[in-house]
């Protein structure tokens, strides 16, 4: 018995690798280092600064400080063992650290949604009832937000991943450059119905809640926005507000084109390992630069930060 269970959670997996053309290999790696130390460089000068600078010590920073964190986290959990594979040729993983690297993966695709509808009802306080703002997001309520966010992430997330233990593994190859739910779930031979039923509820539950909040706000930002007489306040609520309307439009066009991927089978495995990738790839490397682009406090803060390092001794 203590055999079994040790097969069952220490055993190694097989992963399945991509099919690429001899001399591919390193040319692939380093570009796949070059993306992933670009994407660390970026979410971690944008975290810096939200700790550092005291100028965007507010509660839209607060908030939009899990953003480059949740970044991290999905493409940490990912690039660099598909990087390795790639390089060393092993395709190789034990299962507690599948299930870590699916369990993380999730945790990054739940958390942007929160973490935007968060962010949302901040801007929503922000433009529509201006004069409450402070009154209204206090560090409390902020605390509290930022816990709601990451700890009912969590929490549907663990409900999923709980219910693998339940079901007996009677495979070893992993249908994916990386783990997932689906494709643990693909592993077992067991009823799975169970399985899928909680992982579409869940996923029902983040896009309803996410969607639905953001809609909310952005309707009624835009409504303020027709009322408001003043152009600078109309101008400041739009710029406020296209970064993140820009993040949640990347993210929905690319999980579409990941999920449709899937569905044709006229589209070729690699094909489909490449769009699974590109959702945790994407996001964390243009969530950064949208937000220096569009959010005019973050890009003058870093242009300073810049102008320091560059003036001359005297």
């Amino acid at each position: 018995m203590e055999n079994t269970s040790f097969f069952l959670f220490s055993s190694a997996l097989t992963l399945d690798p991509f099919v690429i053309p001899p001399g591919g290999r390193y040319p692939i790696f380093f570009l796949g280092i070059a993306i992933y130390l670009f994407v660390i460089f970026c979410n971690l000068t944008l975290m810096t600064l939200i700790i550092f600078k005291k100028n965007l010590h507010k509660p839209m920073y607060f908030i939009l400080f899990s953003l480059p964190l949740n970044d991290l986290i999905g493409i940490t959990a990912m690039l660099p063992k598909v990087l390795s594979d790639i390089v060393t040729e092993t395709n190789k993983v034990y299962y507690p650290l599948c299930v870590l690297q699916a369990f993380l993966l999730h945790m990054y695709g739940g958390g942007i949604l929160f973490i935007l509808a968060a962010m949302s009802i901040d801007r929503y306080a922000a433009i529509c009832m201006p004069l409450r703002y402070s009154s209204i997001m206090t560090p409390r309520v902020v605390t509290c937000i930022i816990s709601l966010v990451w700890g009912l992430d969590f929490v549907l997330i663990v409900s999923l991943f709980s219910l693998q233990t339940r079901l007996p593994r009677c495979k070893s190859v992993i249908m994916n450059v990386f783990c997932d739910n689906p494709s643990l779930l693909k592993l077992t031979c067991g009823n799975t119905t169970l399985n899928n039923i909680i992982g579409l509820f869940n996923t029902a539950v983040m896009q309803a809640v996410s969607v639905s909040i953001q809609a909310f706000s952005y309707v009624k930002i835009l409504i303020a926005c027709v009322f408001t007489r003043r152009s600078e306040e109309k101008t400041k609520a739009v710029n406020t507000c296209v970064a993140q309307l820009l993040i949640l439009i990347i993210f929905e066009i690319v999980g579409t084109f990941t999920i449709l991927s899937h569905r044709f089978k006229n589209v070729s495995a690699d094909l489909q390992k490449i769009m699974g990738m590109l959702i945790f790839l994407v996001p964390p490397l243009l969530n950064p630069i949208v937000y220096g682009l569009y959010t005019s406090e973050i890009r003058n803060t870093l242009l300073q930060v810049m102008k320091k390092k560059n003036r001359p001794f005297t």
